[in-house]
């Protein structure tokens, strides 16, 4: 491993830690939102309310030392709301473009179910293109960009289902789970969550963090590790286990999440240890497991990996 690679990996150590000061007792969930920042991609939490989804953003945007926005989302919030909206000035003679909340380094888009199909899909565009487009003209969006959405589970009043093809946007779909006995005890002595945020100091600023992401690119994946990620992909799609499989890009995805976490772990390769551990938050919420599977999709995908031997 080289120095470069060496330093890189003790900042992110340090980043896990001070975050982890917030988030009592969920280190692997901590790591799986690093990853997916540092591989570039929007990361979605998936929750009941007051597991700390909120928190965890907030942890992760001022560790990374990026500007922060967030909005809440409601059945009546218009995408004008979130995009920003061209006002006639008279004074200057002409309309004045005004952003939205999601011109930020990090837009953290709470409880993004609650709000329409129309004003969900106003995403999109910034989700892919790092964009958006108002009557016509493109306005670039600050980078890095990351969306990181928060959602209540489907079943609860007030809720509409993503879209797939928005859902495909997110790299990564996490859940955070009630904490153990033994965190949720720091946590009841600790005190506010929110006061504990206000001691948190950037550990990394937007510079470095764009060359951790171009590290990220630089990890190694050898060829039995590729074949064993195709075989994984092919396993989607026969039919056996979901009612349709990945795309090719959700198999980027896969080996970009993959490569943060070799990255995270220390590594300048990618290991099969590191595909299926990361496998279940990349996919999961891509697909639907066949009919009369029993399992939800994370169980399926869990099944599937045992079936499919290692390189």
């Amino acid at each position: 491993m080289t120095t470069q690679s060496r330093s890189l990996s003790a900042q992110l150590q340090t980043l896990q830690t001070q975050i982890s000061t917030v988030i009592k007792g969920k280190p692997t969930q901590i790591a799986d939102a690093l990853a997916c920042l540092i591989a570039g991609g929007h990361l979605l939490i998936e929750d009941l309310p007051g597991v700390g989804k909120t928190t965890l953003a907030h942890a992760l945007a001022i560790s990374l030392g990026l500007k922060f926005s967030r909005l809440q989302f409601t059945a009546d919030l218009l995408p004008s709301d979130l995009l920003g909206v061209s006002v006639y000035e008279r004074e200057k003679g002409g309309f004045v473009f005004h952003p939205g909340p999601v011109f930020a380094q990090v837009l953290l888009a709470d409880e993004i179910n609650r709000a329409g199909p129309k004003t969900q899909s106003a995403l999109l565009e910034a989700m892919e293109e790092h964009q958006v487009s108002i009557e016509g003209v493109s306005h670039p969006l600050p980078q890095p960009f990351f969306v990181i959405a928060t959602q209540n589970p489907s079943e609860q009043l007030g809720t509409f289902p993503l879209p797939e093809s928005q859902l495909d946007r997110f790299l990564m779909c996490i859940s955070l789970g009630y904490p153990d006995a033994a965190a949720e005890r720091e946590l009841l002595m600790g005190g506010d969550s929110r006061e504990q945020l206000k001691g948190l100091q950037a550990v990394m600023t937007p510079p470095e963090l764009l060359a951790v992401q171009a590290a990220v690119k630089a990890i190694h994946a050898a060829p039995p590790l590729l074949d064993y990620l195709q075989a994984l992909i092919a396993a989607t799609r026969s039919g056996q286990w979901f009612t349709e499989g990945l795309s090719p890009r959700a198999g980027l995805a896969v080996l970009r999440a993959a490569r943060a976490r070799a990255l995270l772990q220390g590594r300048d390769f990618v290991s099969p240890d590191d595909i299926q551990a990361i496998l279940p938050q990349t996919i999961a919420h891509r697909l639907q497991p066949r009919a009369g599977a029993g399992r939800g999709a994370r169980e399926q995908v869990r099944a599937m990996i045992e079936a499919i031997p290692l390189p």
